[in-house]
């Protein structure tokens, strides 16, 4: 077989594949409903959509863009995207909707009026586990309220939402950097945009899951998803009641974990141990599930670790009566790591302009 490769081709344009991003939106009747709830900032006749300046900054960060002048890189695609604003202007949309009151929940609800419209095309997900996890945002200039983190760094502690079976971002809150991890408020804020993003339609059918890691093991935040109809599922720490708990254990009681696809995992065993611990300040139903399992060789052992052993527990009130599934069903939360990172690939590592919004 021959390959001719040729560098004088006609007809040839870069970023077509972005391009597919645009068609969806539009499909999807996002950008149409962008369009007609943003409206009013509109300020000429002629002047810019804005939904469809939201679509191609959408476009953009999609691509690999970092910042608005990134923008360049769409608006020299006129073919496959038609006319796209300037970047003073793609900027000035951005200011109006995070400082006019009742557009940033404009925004909110078009992105749900086209999730509905998604779901009714593509199919709706049978289960809906909803991911909440923070992570550490570095800020190189004088941003609006950036501050020192846990870690030494400068900058900003976003908290975000998931729908682990459509790995859509459901909601999100900017915050200090100096934000706590395990800030009960903050979790429900965030747990509060999420519910809102999934249809009416399926919100009553569908059991929807919280899962978060111990950060959100909170008496503020497991009360409010039992309020809520929601079930849970946190890290919980290993405290001394429940490390004196794991040292009770008969060896028959652990039984194997599993992997992702339901079979045995070769390294790693789980064990419920929710009536030899006090659980009586939780919701009735809760539970705590510990996994134990052998650290890879090389591992630095930690206070916690028992006779070679590494130690985990879970805090939940699902009721499978089987404790390794429920177990494997958390550990999908790690899913909720390639989310963010992916959010930081297409512009989240480079939030928010210079004011905090």
């Amino acid at each position: 077989m021959t390959v001719e490769v040729s560098a004088d081709g006609a007809g040839l344009v870069s970023h077509a594949g972005t391009a597919l991003l645009a068609q969806v939106a539009d499909k999807v009747g996002l950008t149409g409903s962008l369009s007609l709830r943003l409206a009013g900032i509109k300020q000429r006749r002629r002047g810019r959509d804005p939904g469809r300046v939201i679509r191609d900054l959408a476009v953009m960060l999609a691509d690999g863009g970092e910042c608005v002048s990134d923008l360049g890189a769409v608006r020299d695609q006129e073919a496959l995207f038609g006319p796209v604003a300037s970047d003073s202007t793609a900027f000035r949309v951005i200011d109006r909707v995070a400082s006019t009151p009742g557009l940033l929940d404009a925004v909110r609800a078009a992105h749900a009026r086209a999730r509905e419209r998604f779901w009714k095309l593509g199919g709706a997900p049978k289960r809906c586990r909803i991911d909440v996890d923070a992570t550490l945002i570095t800020a190189h200039s004088e941003k609006e309220k950036a501050a020192g983190n846990y870690k030494g760094g400068y900058g900003f502690h976003p908290l975000q939402a998931y729908l682990d079976e459509t790995r859509e971002a459901l909601g999100g809150l900017l915050r200090p950097g100096n934000a706590g991890a395990n800030t009960a408020e903050d979790h429900k804020a965030v747990i509060d945009r999420a519910p809102a993003q999934i249809p009416a339609e399926y919100v009553e059918s569908l059991e929807i899951l919280v899962r978060a890691d111990s950060a959100g093991a909170t008496h503020g935040l497991i009360d409010y998803c039992r309020e809520a109809d929601l079930r849970f599922s946190v890290g919980y720490d290993l405290t001394e009641q429940v490390r004196a708990a794991i040292l009770e254990i008969p060896e028959d009681a652990w039984v194997p974990a599993l992997d992702q696809d339901g079979s045995a995992r070769e390294n790693g065993e789980v064990c419920e141990i929710t009536d030899r611990v006090d659980l009586s300040s939780w919701p009735e139903g809760t539970r705590l599930i510990v996994r134990r399992e052998r650290p890879h060789p090389g591992a630095q052992l930690s206070v916690t670790d028992r006779d070679g052993y590494r130690f985990q527990a879970i805090l939940t009130d699902q009721p499978d009566p089987e404790i390794a599934i429920v177990e494997c069903r958390h550990r999908q939360h790690a899913h909720v790591e390639d989310r963010i990172r992916d959010d930081k690939d297409t512009g989240l590592a480079k939030f928010p302009f210079k004011d905090f919004g």
